[in-house]
């Protein structure tokens, strides 16, 4: 029995006055794992919604499977409901498969060949046998046990409630109750989300054995890459959104083709422009030289300059009609990629030791025998939750109070990036914060629009309407803008697209002064080219290890 495709033809929808999707198609067949990726705003959730049924389009039409999972939606459980209960609901299909083949296989042994109804049955045998195969109904209950224990649920016990969990267990289980019964079609949103490695790569796994189709929605580099066939952009294009066939590192690879590709033809554009600019302003008038006439030229002189005038401004005209033709069609200059502004106080820091830490202790958070971070140090700390990774962070910047022996160069300058973003002022815009924090003359060298971090919409807007990815944006664009000697970054490319991640890594690489990460991110942990180290798990039982919110040695205006 073939499986059905989900079809989206030329779809629309405007949330208040904003039109979010305009005019997507997407075909998602059978076998087919489409990722949507793009900047935070560009209507990836709204889509998936769209695609599920849970919202309506303003216009268009979409043809869905009727057995279609969507994770995004609500587990239809009150928290007094079972992990038992989740699962019996996802295995109530496969159940009533098998009921249903005990059935028909009755039917079919006591019913004579030569009766009338005999072949419709047999018929409605094998579409139900077909069925089951499809679900792997025989192999669900195991499958269940499987899909719990790949997602750290397994040790739970079937009488716990919804209550009891975290919302990062009851979306684990909702998780694992859709990959119990396999769905025609499987819509995802953020999956990866509070996955650790183990549970991330056994999801990448089993989504890839499903026989139906997958859409996905992710910022998840790694699951990208493991998972996806083909990835569709959705940021604005002239032509809308575009499909890439491939994984994440194929659309890595065509999207730097795309850019050699636009920076050569802006290239020849610009040696174009500047060869008929010269055409119509110097080059033409060459062609008549001012040499004196010789006696026998006289006579003619007056029908020869006639000629070469004439020729002169059919040049002249020719040229200035390419010229316009050439510059009302311009190609745009590729968009600068982040890239660090450096300052002349992280120059004056290039070699030696910034921070030295000595038996350093934060009770019951984090113990470090022994750290040097050097002058041009790129270094990667990672660990479980509660590891303590934010906490070294904050004790790095001076923000949090440790014990031990810490020893920072004279005049040291540290910021940190941290999870929670937090400004003074909320009532003021993006565009007056970073002028502010800045000064006029850094504003000047390093203007907020030049960055491509924040939307032109935004930048008049008050921090405190801001999401927390684009107050995120905003405290990264003043460390881009002018970074410190030492800079701190607590998962940096949370609430950042794909793209803009990328440009993030290739930007740390490069940049000035030394550079400390704390990151869960697979993809960034995986190209990471620097010093690692890992810290080991306290054991703290569902403690935050952040520091404080908005904490930071660098203040924001």
């Amino acid at each position: 029995m073939p499986q059905p495709a989900l079809i989206a033809h030329d779809i629309v929808r405007t949330l208040g006055s904003r039109r979010v999707i305009d005019g997507v198609s997407l075909t998602a067949s059978p076998g087919h794992r489409i990722g949507l990726i793009g900047e935070n705003g560009v209507g990836k959730s709204t889509l998936l919604r769209l695609l599920a049924g849970t919202d309506a389009p303003d216009a268009g039409s979409i043809t869905r499977p009727a057995d279609l999972g969507f994770l995004h939606q609500e587990m239809p459980f009150d928290t007094g409901s079972t992990i038992a209960d989740v699962l019996d609901d996802a295995l109530r299909e496969a159940r009533a498969d098998l009921a249903e083949l005990d059935r028909l296989t009755e039917l079919v042994a006591g019913t004579p060949q030569e009766d009338p109804g005999y072949a419709e049955l047999l018929d409605a045998y094998g579409q139900r046998l077909e069925h089951a195969r499809e679900r792997e109904a025989w192999d669900a209950d195991r499958r269940a046990a499987i899909m719990l224990e790949g997602l750290g649920l397994g040790t739970f016990r079937p009488d716990r409630t919804l209550g009891s969990l975290s919302g990062g267990q009851r979306g684990r289980l909702a998780l694992a109750a859709l990959l119990v019964r396999r769905p025609s079609a499987l819509l995802l949103d953020e999956p990866t989300n509070h996955l650790d490695d183990n549970a991330a790569a056994f999801v990448e796994e089993q989504l890839r054995s499903l026989p139906g189709a997958v859409v996905v929605a992710s910022h998840d580099r790694a699951f990208l890459d493991a998972v996806c066939t083909d990835l569709i952009d959705l940021d604005p294009a002239m032509d809308g959104p575009v499909r890439y066939g491939g994984n994440y590192s194929a659309y890595q690879a065509e999207k730097r083709a795309e850019r050699e590709r636009w920076e050569r033809r802006h290239a020849e554009e610009q040696e174009k422009l500047e060869a008929l600019r010269r055409a119509a302003g110097v080059t033409a008038y060459l062609v008549a030289p001012g040499r004196e006439r010789r006696d026998n030229e006289k006579m003619g002189y007056g029908h020869r300059a006639g000629r070469v005038q004439n020729q002169i401004a059919r040049r002249v005209r020719n040229a200035t009609r390419q010229l316009d033709e050439l510059e009302h069609g311009r190609i745009g200059e590729p968009p600068q990629p982040l890239r660090f502004r450096t300052t002349a106080l992280v120059e004056q820091a290039a070699d030696g030791t910034l921070v030295s830490l000595r038996d350093v202790c934060v009770p019951g958070r984090l113990t470090i025998g022994q750290l040097n971070i050097a002058a041009t140090e790129r270094l990667l700390v990672t660990g479980g939750n509660g590891a303590g990774k934010s906490t070294l962070l904050a004790v790095l910047a001076g923000c949090l109070a440790a014990e031990g022996e810490i020893r920072r160069r004279p005049g040291l300058t540290v910021a940190l990036l941290a999870q929670d973003t937090v400004f003074a002022r909320p009532d003021r815009s993006a565009r007056d914060t970073y002028g502010l924090s800045l000064g006029p003359e850094r504003v000047e060298a390093v203007p907020l629009n030049s960055l491509g971090l924040l939307h032109e919409t935004d930048l008049d807007r008050p921090v405190g309407e801001l999401s927390v990815g684009q107050r995120r944006r905003l405290a990264l664009a003043l460390l881009v803008a002018s970074p410190p000697q030492l800079l701190l970054l607590d998962e940096p490319t949370n609430h950042l697209s794909p793209r803009l991640c990328d440009e993030l890594e290739a930007a740390l690489g490069t940049g000035p002064g030394a550079v400390v990460v704390a990151s869960h991110d697979r993809w960034l942990r995986r190209r990471w080219q620097g010093r690692e180290i890992r810290l080991p798990f306290r054991g703290a039982s569902g403690s935050d290890d952040r520091p404080a919110s908005g904490a930071s040695s660098r203040s924001i205006s």
